[in-house]
């Protein structure tokens, strides 16, 4: 007995059309949603990087200033460097050690939040 193909129905084929439109669009917007999470990601971290080093040149000025190296007083010159790197002080705490511990946020926030930095300098060991 000879075997018989059946046929597709009309009304299937057209059911079909249009499926690998939908389904690019559906892939487009994923990837375009994941682009947009890695450059928040990349972002956030920058400001990161950004907030801890403008928190160790507000220490290192702080120190500086609190062993009599420079002219000042230590959180004033800890705000000053914080602000010419586009960051608030947050808290500065001068120890009887000679060290500094300074805390800063960046100005800029991103949507995951401030970025903040934490530092601690003081004279060598």
């Amino acid at each position: 007995m000879p075997t018989v193909k059946k046929r597709a129905h009309p009304t299937d084929e057209r059911r079909e059309r249009g499926s690998g439109t939908v389904l690019a669009l559906g892939l487009a917007v994923v990837v375009m949603l994941a682009t947009a999470l890695v450059l928040l990601l990349a972002q956030s971290a920058v400001l990161a990087s950004r907030a801890a080093a403008a928190a160790d040149l507000a220490a290192l000025a702080a120190a500086d200033a609190h062993r009599g190296i420079t002219a000042g007083d230590p959180c004033a010159a800890a705000s000053v460097v914080a602000a010419r790197h586009a960051a608030a002080l947050l808290s500065c705490l001068p120890r009887s050690d000679l060290s500094v511990e300074v805390r800063t946020e960046m100005l800029r926030r991103t949507l995951l939040g401030p970025a903040t930095g934490h530092a601690r300098a003081g004279p060598p060991p």
